[in-house]
This record gives C-alpha cells, structure tokens and sequence, in this order.
C-alpha cells in the first residue's frame, strides 16, 4: 500500500504530464469541472479542478463530491501515475471507478 504522500506526488506528478499535453489538444478536449479522487483503502481524498491548464488546486482532505468523481487503491494510483497501468484498463476491470458525465469522460479519454 503507498502512502498518503506517495499519492499526494503522483497526482502532482498526473498533473505535470496533463500540463505537458499539446495546448491545442487540451483546450479543444478541455472540461471546467472539479475533481476528486477517493483513496479507498487511505480513506483519504484529494480534489482539484480540471480545466484548459489541465489538473490544478490539488488539495488533501476534501470531500468527494466532485463533478468528476475517481476512486482507486493507492498502489493503482501509483500505477497509473507511473506508466504500469493504462486508464482504459483499469477502468475496464473496475481497479478505477469513474462517477462522471459521457461526454467527461470521452474528453478525460482523450488526455489520458
């Protein structure tokens, strides 16, 4: 299990690789919404917002009640942080639950 520091570096990290996406690609897929993440086996959960600049105002401790709502184990946090483990795969066999709109997550599809 990583820890909640851990966590905390690989959404700054997830962060980092959105801002690198093309401008043009991330402002024609963009969504203003806010999103969290809950850490289910940290009980901990991190929120921020989503939008043109990409992932921003990450915080701890937040409530989960984004408009885009993420929840995974912390190891597969790490995982797909690091390359090891795609979204559309985690997502697929349910290691990712994803609480949003189609159209979120079409566009969250295309940046991921």
């Amino acid at each position: 299990m990583a820890s909640v520091e851990e966590c905390e570096a690989a959404l700054h990290d997830l962060a980092a690789m959105l801002r690198a996406v093309d401008s043009d690609t991330r402002e024609q897929h963009a969504v203003d919404r806010t999103l969290s993440l809950w850490i289910s086996d940290l009980k901990e959960c991190f929120t921020g917002r989503l939008g043109a600049d990409g992932l921003t105002g990450i915080t701890r401790g937040g409530q989960h009640d984004g408009q885009i709502r993420l929840k995974a184990t912390s190891d597969d946090v790490i995982a797909l942080t690091k390359g090891e483990l795609s979204f559309p795969v985690a997502w697929a066999t349910g290691r990712v639950k994803v609480d949003a709109s189609i159209t979120d997550l079409l566009r969250l599809r295309t940046l991921l």
